[in-house]
């Protein structure tokens, strides 16, 4: 009997070592669905099997996995801004026209907009929008220069437009925000900061069939922010 178990335990441990490992003691064995374990990752804007691009171009297929030229998101504002990054863009984007400029907010989208400014212009521009934001602290704060007072004469006399481009792009100092801000809340943004200002050079909105029935820009962008 005893060596019976004795057996039993030899050829156990056998199998257990043989199931562990192969010649060199780092198989993992078979995978029941190969396709699942050893996934491919697909890239964004990658080849992904397709083929080299300029294999497709020399068939007379211009492919470049992009979307198509004016595509918008779903529940994004379409937006015809497409002004170049540069000084002379800034200035051609003064007469753009603010397409929420006449809208009033209710007081839970200002909430909401008092919310982005806060989170993403506040650090720098300030909660009262005197340029003395943490980053800059009077001078103690850890930025070089003092941020842009949006309360000031400059920033009041400067088009929607304007302020768009900046956010959009960057100015000087400051970066882009287009990848934290979507396009309809720069607007809002704007909006904000023009009832802190107590005016300033607020376009007049678009005012044709594109942009005055139900689909317009306007009245998507209220509908994401709340109630009308």
């Amino acid at each position: 009997m005893k060596k019976l178990l004795i057996a039993t335990g030899i050829w156990a441990m056998a199998a257990t070592l043989v199931s562990c490992g192969g010649a060199e003691g780092n198989d993992p064995g078979r995978a029941y669905m190969p396709d699942m374990y050893y996934s491919r990752a697909y890239e964004t804007y990658g080849y992904n099997n397709i083929g080299d691009y300029q294999t497709l171009k020399d068939r007379g297929i211009n492919y470049n996995a992009a979307p198509v030229k004016g595509t918008v998101a779903r529940g994004a504002m379409p937006s015809t801004f497409d002004f170049p990054a540069t000084d002379s863009g800034k200035a051609m984007a003064a007469s753009y026209p603010n397409p929420l400029a006449d809208f009033k907010m209710s007081d839970a989208q200002m909430k909401e907009t008092e919310r982005l400014y806060l989170v993403n212009c506040g650090i720098c521009h300030g909660t009262k929008l005197d340029g003395n934001g943490p980053l800059w602290k009077g001078g103690d704060g850890p930025y070089p220069a003092a941020p842009r007072n949006l309360l000031d004469d400059y920033s009041k006399g400067l088009a929607d437009g304007e302020m768009y481009h900046a956010i959009t792009y960057g100015k000087g100092l400051m970066g882009s925000y287009a990848s934290q801000v979507h396009p309809e809340q720069r607007w809002w943004i704007i909006n904000y900061i023009r009832t802190k200002q107590g005016g300033g050079a607020v376009q007049a909105p678009i005012k044709d069939t594109a942009t005055t029935g139900a689909g317009a820009p306007e009245n998507q962008a209220a509908a994401q922010m709340g109630t009308k």
